[in-house]
């Protein structure tokens, strides 16, 4: 194999290490109950510590090990807001003015 081609492969190894380093602690994890789906706890970052609330979790409930999991929390990463439609039309675009309210109460337009 030519040695260019293997700098490449272990600099995409590299990349993709790092890359899973940098997300595993920016994205929470939940623990939840695999019976009903109810979640049991969320906002715990990192997953060595996903692993030992699950655990913690399960002793505390007397459960037994398939009984609680625990997965990357989606809600935490949607950054849905609710759209504010305006009754007129924008000329230059042809559709509804659009916009909506920050936590602040700030209005933010998007046309």
């Amino acid at each position: 194999m030519n040695r260019t081609k293997v700098d490449i492969i272990i600099e995409a190894v590299r990349r993709w290490r790092q890359y899973n380093t940098i997300t595993e602690g920016s994205k929470p994890f939940v623990v939840y109950l695999v019976s009903t789906g109810v979640i049991l706890k969320r906002g715990i970052y990192g997953y060595d510590n996903a692993i030992k609330a699950s655990n913690a979790i399960r002793k505390q409930m007397g459960l037994k090990w398939d009984e609680v999991k625990f997965r990357v929390d989606k809600s935490a990463t949607s950054s849905y807001k609710r759209m504010d439609y305006a009754p007129t039309v924008n000329p230059s675009k042809g559709r509804r003015f659009r916009g909506y309210y920050t936590s602040s109460g700030e209005y933010h337009d998007i046309d």
